[in-house]
């Protein structure tokens, strides 16, 4: 499925939108998704790669977490804003199952997203941490949690 990069920008935001109401609600994701679409005029490729995003990285956010934690010196992800942890987590899902998407685009798209709903210093923490996980990554350092290792593309 071809898909333009301004329907891809438009899926991640979408992702992120609900990916921060998934991490501040009690919901169930089907609830969650349900809710979240009611009344959007969204179908098609835009819908499909954002639900992708979302339900590939709900399911595997506690190990995403684990390999933030370990390249995020100094931060735990409980403390960083909703925001950006919920961008961490979606580009790292990108990062790793996606591989058909440059890992330098799957980065600048998320600091242009940053930009967009995060704070000021969203962009250079963001760049920041996905940038030292693609080097660790690229290099075959990356440290993954036994689970993330067996089912990623990469």
């Amino acid at each position: 499925m071809s898909r333009t990069t301004g329907e891809r920008r438009r899926a991640r935001e979408y992702a992120l939108q609900l990916l921060f109401q998934l991490d501040l609600s009690p919901e169930s994701l089907e609830q969650a998704v349900e809710s979240f679409w009611t009344g959007k005029k969204v179908v098609g490729p835009v819908r499909e790669f954002a639900d992708l995003i979302v339900r590939g990285t709900m399911a595997r956010r506690a190990a995403f977490d684990e390999v933030l934690a370990s390249c995020a010196l100094n931060w735990r992800v409980s403390r960083m804003p909703v925001v950006d942890r919920n961008i961490l987590r979606m580009a790292l899902y990108e990062f790793l199952f996606h591989p058909e998407t440059p890992c330098v685009v799957v980065i600048d798209e998320a600091i242009e997203i940053a930009k967009k709903f995060g704070n000021e210093d969203s962009g250079p923490f963001i760049n920041g941490i996905l940038d030292a996980i693609r080097i660790k990554l690229e290099g075959g350092a990356l440290d993954l949690p036994a689970d993330l290792a067996a089912s990623s593309g990469r």
